[in-house]
């Protein structure tokens, strides 16, 4: 069993505009969609989906409408009571795949309902093969709450994955190597957060086929202790870094309809991969294809394995550098 805690679910509304989104105009949708979200929620859906059980742990209370959208969709789910509703994220969609996002920033969280989600997580990983820990932080829990998790979990024999970013990111970095997860599945944004390299030049770099730096800062991480990293990297594809070797991943073409979801995917498919014991280098070209998948379907639309296409996904092994100095530091680097 696959187990994901989402501490910020949502209901996700997607609306789609046929003309560029325009600050202070009036635009006509020409979609319009609510599906329950969360990074968490995602990964349950796309892992559910594909056949691999999978429950979802979230604060909720009977009667949220989130809980009756998880349950049409058939994602299994252990909710904790908590102080109000799921917050509502809106996102506009372009054409092109470019988006924009709203987000609320969800009930508060009672110390209550932390005791009690930290209790069910630990409880479930008894049996859990992959515990994800996912997306933000609501009011009433403390930044360096995943930290505190994944320190928790390394005494059950569950492994570990965590993608969230900004405060609570950095929180989970400096804890390292306690709090060091089996998984870490930063974008380019979060990567540059942790290693301070430049984003933007990683994601460039990459996408002309030099996918060195990109490497150079996942190295760094599984030098503190990361079991491994998978860092997405848009358009230009993804690269594991494990303390078996690297490999880079790069997409076929492909007509981007929307971003939502596409990293939850990615970590999706790593973990389905994982479960079939597959190689390393699949691990990745699974990742790679399930986050390729969700950025050609609209809205909050998850992917199902026949519509994702691992055999056109390129992998190749690269030797990890020693020693590559980032071009551009930023204070976040030092938290390291």
């Amino acid at each position: 069993m696959m187990v994901t805690l989402t501490a910020n679910p949502s209901m996700d509304r997607t609306v789609t505009l046929d003309t560029p989104l325009v600050r202070g105009g009036v635009h006509r949708a020409s979609t319009s969609a609510i599906d329950p979200g969360g990074k968490g929620v995602n990964v349950a859906r796309v892992l559910g989906g594909s056949g691999v059980g999978a429950l979802a742990v979230l604060p909720a209370n009977v009667g949220d409408p989130l809980l009756d959208a998880m349950a049409a969709k058939g994602v299994r789910y252990s909710a904790v009571p908590t102080s109000g509703p799921a917050r509502t994220n809106i996102t506009v969609s372009e054409v092109g795949g470019t988006t924009t996002k709203i987000n609320e920033p969800g009930a508060t969280v009672s110390e209550r309902t932390r005791a009690e989600l930290r209790e069910r997580i630990l409880a479930l990983a008894v049996d859990a093969e992959w515990v994800v820990l996912s997306g933000s932080l609501p009011p009433g829990l403390p930044v360096d709450w995943y930290a505190e998790l994944v320190t928790a979990l390394r005494a059950t024999s569950a492994k570990v994955a965590v993608d969230t970013s900004d405060e609570p990111l950095l929180a989970l970095a400096a804890a390292f190597p306690e709090s060091a997860p089996d998984l870490i599945k930063p974008n380019s944004e979060e990567l540059a957060q942790l290693t301070g390299y430049d984003s933007e030049e990683l994601e460039s770099a990459a996408a002309q086929g030099d996918p060195t730096a990109a490497i150079a800062a996942s190295t760094i991480l599984l030098g503190r202790g990361v079991g491994a990293v998978l860092a997405t990297l848009g358009s230009a594809g993804a690269v594991l870094v494990t303390e078996d070797g690297s490999w880079y991943a790069s997409p076929p073409p492909i007509t981007a309809v929307s971003t939502v979801g596409a990293g939850d995917s990615s970590l999706a498919g790593y973990i389905l991969a994982d479960a079939e014991n597959c190689s390393d280098a699949d691990k990745l070209r699974r990742a790679v294809a399930y986050g390729t998948a969700a950025t050609a379907l609209p809205g909050t639309t998850l992917p199902l394995p026949e519509q994702t296409h691992p055999n056109s996904v390129t992998v190749r092994a690269l030797d990890i550098p020693t020693s590559v100095t980032p071009s551009t530091l930023s204070p976040s680097s030092n938290r390291l």
